[in-house]
Order: structure tokens, then sequence, then C-alpha cells
């Protein structure tokens, strides 16, 4: 990591949680909550290795399923529908893990009970059903912090004290909060038969590199070169650790440039029969309703991903209303359309069509074990799709000592 990436990630984190706190609400508490929340053990920062004790492990079938969340994105008050999508999925799909991959939160929680709240929203349904979980950060998880005082790496604290969530910190030196491997042992929980990657693809890109703006190119963040590298040594040292390639899927809230490229199959030709090709030579299924945004740099991941050979997917979020998935030279780059409610989807009457889910199953005595994906959505549950405001205003937390230590240690 250089020292101008250092100083970029240093100085706009710092802004963002700096700037406008005012005094903080000390109300909210734990009841219903994990046992021990904000105890001492919370506020340890130990460097996370890669992970090689598997606590996830496939079913005495062969078969494990996960199910990918996407942009949540609300307040201290849901959309009830989000909710109700989310524990319908579960419900349904019963899956072994779930990951929500970023924008669990937006903008609007303006004290740290709201956050906690927020948070706590789109926890439960997992938490209640003793399904194991955890989340990636996007660009607007942070949006609330100029008013809540609370960053990533305090929300992380708040993340891995619920009893299932599984989120560990980064290794130290890597850019963003909680970029982390998760190994699933095979059925007979004698050996890794599959993995899964969850990186922060960061927030937004810095006001200027060396003097020059980017008026004219994304202004989304990127994923930093130690990210990418940090991915690359850890694949090669679960390599050495089991004598093969473990497959493996990745998540991350923002699209690398190669989704971009894939639903046209080119890189400058952006037409009808560009696309045509790309849907026979990718295998392209599922919907494109506004354009990738990526940041305004290639990371190179999608590179090392090929020469490493173990990941076989890359599944983000962040352009709410692309649902499709396809075969990029071997690996599955695709979208999960937005899960929460609150927040844009297509327009008119049409908003709230795409609100779904996408599920993974996973069987370990197939080839690459990755065996198929699809989305789910709203509608196959009856769900309101309605478009307008359905939110609510969920039972208040009850004050806790513990809380109220952690708000004034972090804020």
């Amino acid at each position: 990591m250089s020292n101008q990436d250092q100083n970029y990630s240093f100085d706009r984190r710092k802004f963002i949680k700096v700037g406008g706190v005012s005094t903080l609400a000390l109300t909210m508490g734990a009841a219903g909550l994990p046992t021990g929340l904000f105890g001492d053990s919370a506020t340890a920062q130990a460097a996370a290795k890669p992970n090689f004790n598997a606590k996830l492990k496939f079913n005495s079938d062969g078969k494990f399923k996960v199910v990918q969340f996407n942009d949540t994105q609300d307040d201290e008050n849901i959309d009830r529908r989000t909710i109700e999508l989310m524990e319908k999925v579960l419900d349904s799909e019963k899956p072994d893990f779930v990951v929500i991959n970023g924008d669990v939160i937006t903008g609007g929680t303006d004290t740290p009970m709201e956050t906690r709240q927020a948070i706590n929203n789109v926890a439960q349904p997992m938490e209640q059903r003793g399904i194991k979980w955890a989340i990636t950060y996007g660009n607007h998880d942070e949006d609330s912090t100029p008013k809540s005082g609370l960053d990533e790496a305090d929300m992380l604290q708040i993340y891995m004290n619920y009893k299932h969530n599984m989120n560990q910190p980064s290794e130290k030196g890597i850019t963003g909060t909680g970029n982390m491997n998760l190994l699933i042992n095979n059925s007979k929980g004698t050996d890794a038969a599959f993995n899964l990657w969850l990186l922060d693809s960061g927030r937004y890109a810095p006001g200027t590199i060396d003097g020059q703006d980017f008026k004219g190119y994304p202004t989304w963040d990127w994923l930093r070169g130690n990210q990418v590298n940090w991915y690359f040594e850890t694949s090669k040292q679960i390599e050495q650790q089991y004598n093969r390639k473990i497959p493996s899927l990745m998540f991350l809230h923002i699209p690398l440039w190669e989704h971009r490229f894939m639903w046209f199959s080119s890189v400058d030709d952006r037409s009808a029969a560009a696309h045509e090709r790309a849907v026979a030579k990718h295998n392209i299924v599922g919907e494109r309703n506004e354009d990738e945004c990526p940041g305004p740099f290639n990371s190179g991941m999608f590179s090392a991903i090929l020469d490493r050979g173990d990941v076989k997917g890359v599944f983000c979020g962040h352009d709410h209303i692309n649902t499709y998935h396809g075969n990029y030279y071997g690996v599955l780059l695709g979208y999960a359309g937005n899960t929460g409610f609150g927040t844009y989807g297509l327009s008119g009457a049409e908003r709230n069509r795409l609100r779904g889910a996408r599920v993974f199953h996973l069987d370990e005595n197939k080839e690459g074990v990755l065996v198929e994906t699809h989305m789910v959505f709203a509608k196959d549950y009856g769900i309101d799709l309605t478009a307008n405001d359905q939110s609510i205003k969920p039972e208040p937390l009850e004050e806790s000592k513990k809380w109220e230590k952690f708000v004034q240690r972090n804020t």
C-alpha cells in the first residue's frame, strides 16, 4: 500500500467520521440482542489471518446453499416489505449462509442509536432463524458517519457481536474494512470443499489524484492493489494448506470493469448487435436496466482471478436494477437486484418489480462445486409491489450501559 493510497484512505475516512458530529443521544441498548454486546471482546482489533478454521460445513447430502441480499439500504425506520422479503426468502430457500453484500444501511441515521437500530432491522431475520451470515460494505454504509460518529470499523464491532454473524476485521494494512475469507468444510468435516471471499470495494473516489479531478470519469471507489494482492497471496496460502485450489465465490459491492465489458462483449461497441453477440458468447441471463457503475480504475482483480483459477463467480450489487449474470472467460460475473424497498428501483409503477435476492447452489460432489445461481423476486412471494413508502418504526431497543460505553469510546 503506497503512502499516497494511505493518505487518500485515511483522510476520507477521518473527514467522514469527524465532520458534523454533535451531541449524541445515549439511550440505545441491547434488549433482544446478543448477550455481552459491546463487552471488552468487542473492541479487540486483532488482524484477521487466512481463515483455515472452517466454521461452515456442507450438509450430509453434500449440498450447501448461499443467499445474497443486496442494498437493503434503509435507516432506523425500514420499509416493512424489505423484512418480509428477507424472511420469505429465508423460509423458502432455507440457506446455510447469507451475505448482505453492501449498502446494508443508508445515510438517514442521525445517532449511534439509530445506526444500531438500522443494523438490527436487517440482522434479525437471520438471527431469529439461526442462520450464519456476514456483510460486506458498500458506498452508502458510511453516509451517516458525519452525524452518528460511527464508521465502518465501529459498525463491524456491532455486526460481530451477533451470535450468528461471521464477519472478521481485515488483515492489518489492507484497505477497507472486513476483507476476509470463509472456508466451508466438506460434509464429513474433514477437508475444505469451498471458500467465500468478502471484500470491501470502498465508497467514493478521492477529490483529486496528483491535482487531477475525476470529472468525466466514474466517481465510485475501486479495489486497491493491496486488496488484490491480499486475495492473491491468501489464495496461494490456502492452496498450499490443502494441496489444491479450493473453488470459491467472491462478493463485493461495486462491480468490476469486466461486469461492464461482458454485457456487450466489447469495450467500445455498445450496440444491440454487440449485446446479441455477448448473450451467445457469455450465456448472459437477466436484466440490465442501468449502466454499470465501477470505479474510475480497473483494479486488476479479474486478471488475478484468472491467474489463480479458484474463483468461480464474482457477484456485486450497487446498480439496483441489474439482475444479470454470465460466464466471462470461465468466471461467472453477476448482480443481485436490490432487496431494499426503501431505495430506488425501476421507474413508475414498476418500481419494485426487481426487488429480490440471489440464490447459489453448491454441491461438493460436482466439479467446481458451484452448480447453479438464479434470482428470486418479491413478486414470487406475493409481496405488495405498490410503488409507495411502507416504512415502519421498529420496537425501540432498551438502554444498556455497555452500549453507552461503546459510544463514548468510539465517537
